[in-house]
C-alpha cells in the first residue's frame, strides 16, 4: 500500500477570447471534482483582471508574463508571436507549451494535470483514483497513436527523439496527447535538466530554437525511453474526456448527439474552442444531461 497521499494541481491556460468557456471549466471544477485540488490559471497580464472573477480559495492566477525569462517579451507589433533576445521570434502557440513546461515544475503539487479551457468536467472525479496502491501516478499512452495525424505526430516524435538525444523514433508513434494528462513535477524538473545536458544551453533556450514541438510528446518519450522503470508512472490508454477537435460547429442535432455519447467511464467533454460554439449553445444541454 501506499501512505502518502499523492496531491494533484490543474494547469489551464486561457485567455480573453476563452473567457465563458474556461469559466464553465471553473464551474465543473468546483462541482465535480472533490476532493478540492489547487486550479492554475494562466493568462497573459493584460487579461488579469477579466479572469480576477475566477479567482477562490483554490483558483489561482499566473501571468504569462511572470513564468517567462526576461528574454521573451510581448510586443504591440507582434500578433502571432513573442520577441526573443537570444532566438527568432517565438510562435504564441510554443510559448504556451514552455510555459507549460514551467509551470509544471513549479506547482506545490505533486502531479499536474493539463486541462484545456474548452474542457468541462461533467461527473463526479476523484484524482486520487489517478494513483495506484504502489503509489505510481496514471500516464495516458495510446500505443495505437493517431492515424488521422500521423504525419505531424511523427514530426513531433522525430523532434522530441531528437532533443532528448535519442538515436531513433519509436515508429510505432504512440499518442500522449488528450485532455487530464498528468506529469509528475520531479519527471518535470529531471526533463528539463536532460534537456540541458543535452543541448548545452538552457531548456527555455533549447526549446525556443525548435519548430515542431509537442510538450505532451516530449514528457511522453522522455518518460518512456529515458526514465522507463523510474518515471513513477503506469500506461493507460483510455480516454477520460469526449473530446470534439473538429473546427466544424455542429447544428443542434449533432450536438446534443455528441453530448450524449460521452461514455460512462468518461468524465469530461472538450468542444474545441475552433469550432465557434459558444458556451451558451452547449451549457443547457449539459445541464439537461448531467445535472450540471
Amino acid at each position: 500500500m501506499n501512505d502518502k497521499q499523492v496531491t494533484f494541481g490543474i494547469i489551464t491556460p486561457s485567455y480573453a477570447p476563452d473567457f465563458e468557456r474556461c469559466k464553465l471549466l471553473c464551474e465543473s471544477v468546483d462541482k465535480f471534482i472533490s476532493p478540492a485540488v489547487k486550479h492554475y490559471l494562466i493568462v497573459d497580464r493584460r487579461d488579469l483582471q477579466l479572469f480576477r472573477q475566477l479567482e477562490n480559495s483554490h483558483t489561482e492566477l499566473l501571468a504569462v508574463e511572470d513564468i517567462l525569462p526576461w528574454w521573451i517579451q510581448r510586443v504591440p507589433f507582434l500578433k502571432k508571436a513573442w520577441l526573443s533576445l537570444k532566438t527568432m521570434p517565438l510562435r504564441n502557440w510554443l510559448v504556451q507549451q514552455i510555459v507549460k513546461i514551467a509551470t509544471g515544475q513549479e506547482i506545490a503539487e505533486d502531479v499536474a494535470v493539463f486541462v484545456d479551457s474548452d474542457v468541462v468536467f461533467v461527473r463526479p472525479f476523484d484524482f486520487q483514483t489517478f494513483v495506484r496502491d504502489d503509489g505510481k501516478v496514471r500516464f495516458y499512452r495510446e500505443p495505437k497513436g493517431n492515424e488521422i495525424q500521423k504525419k505531424v505526430h511523427l514530426k513531433w516524435h522525430q523532434s522530441a527523439s531528437n532533443l532528448l538525444g535519442l538515436p531513433d523514433v519509436d515508429l510505432t508513434i504512440p499518442d500522449y496527447i488528450g485532455n487530464a494528462i498528468t506529469w509528475k513535477k520531479e519527471n518535470v524538473v529531471k526533463l528539463c535538466k536532460h534537456l540541458e545536458s543535452v543541448s548545452g544551453r538552457g531548456w527555455i533556450e533549447t526549446l525556443a530554437n525548435t519548430y515542431n514541438l509537442s510538450e505532451y510528446v516530449l514528457y511522453g518519450i522522455f518518460v518512456e525511453r529515458i526514465l522507463q522503470s523510474e518515471s513513477g508512472h503506469y500506461n493507460r490508454a483510455e480516454n477520460l474526456c469526449n473530446d470534439y477537435w473538429y473546427p466544424e460547429a455542429l447544428d443542434d442535432e449533432k450536438l446534443s448527439q455528441l453530448i450524449k455519447e460521452t461514455a460512462p467511464e468518461q468524465v469530461a467533454l472538450m468542444i474545441t474552442a475552433k469550432a465557434g460554439m459558444p458556451v451558451e449553445r452547449y451549457k443547457p444541454l449539459l445541464e439537461k444531461e448531467f445535472s450540471f
